[in-house]
């Protein structure tokens, strides 16, 4: 694996987006985001990523534990923060009930962990040295939102969907931007944790879903195009910038 990580970063991080899809859709399909399966399935490929990020080693290297960069030039990331509490802007309502509610809570702070681990700190930084920031960052942010059409497999209606893939690219372009300019992984581990996991807790009215998504697409262009114009990007992705000039000399 770290032979294919360090040749081609690119297909490595296809790889485990299609581990990834592999193992979430069938069992979100069959048993629901609320089961000890969803629970079970999403450690499994927690566990994959946590023994191949210690063995390459990537942890450093990724930024998981990072420090974040330019925090007040950032705006204290108070943009991101408040869109993170959007699911529960029209009130609190279980979705799932019992042990499923515990189920459901763990697999969504997981998905927070896997996701950001492949499509930030895997796709983006593989991209970045390939392709240079614009292409990285484009990519990252759309695959990302694009993948959550897995959700029609999942049972999800096609209008449903297509929010929820608008509303992935939005949130994918913000992640990926304040990855790219605080350097720091487990900021955006953390508040994609939150965001899903108050999910399970969401009212989910139509207004409601209208009001978050309208929003967060609109802070996610703004902060994101502050973020490209106003902040210098951290040494931990000029490196891999500056690898890529080399390469391409």
């Amino acid at each position: 694996m770290k032979n294919l990580y360090e040749k081609k970063p690119v297909l490595f991080a296809v790889l485990f987006i299609v581990l990834y899809c592999t193992v979430t859709i069938p069992i979100r399909g069959e048993y629901g985001d609320g089961s000890i399966q969803s629970l079970l399935g999403l450690s499994a490929v927690t566990v994959i990523i946590a023994i191949v990020s210690s063995v390459i080693p990537l942890w450093k290297k990724v930024g998981v534990a990072a420090k974040p960069q330019n925090v007040r030039l950032c705006l204290y990331f108070l943009p991101m923060i408040l869109l993170a509490t959007g699911n529960i802007w029209d009130g609190f309502e279980l979705n799932y009930s019992g042990v499923n509610l515990w189920y459901a809570i763990g697999s969504m702070a997981l998905v927070g962990f896997v996701e950001e681990m492949i499509f930030r700190g895997f796709l983006f930084r593989a991209l970045l040295k390939k392709r240079g920031p614009k292409v990285a960052i484009i990519v990252s942010a759309v695959t990302f939102g694009i993948g959550h059409i897995v959700n029609l497999l999942a049972g999800m209606a096609t209008l449903d969907n297509l929010m929820m893939i608008i509303f992935a690219v939005a949130w994918g372009f913000i992640f990926t931007m304040v990855y790219y300019k605080s350097g720091s992984l487990f900021l955006c581990i953390l508040v994609h944790a939150v965001v899903d996991v108050l999910s399970t807790v969401a009212a989910e009215t139509a207004w409601g879903s209208w009001l978050y998504i309208g929003t967060t697409v609109v802070i996610g262009v703004a902060y994101s195009l502050y973020l490209a114009k106003r902040v210098e990007t951290p040494m931990i992705h000029r490196t891999d910038m500056q690898e890529k000039s080399v390469k391409g000399a």
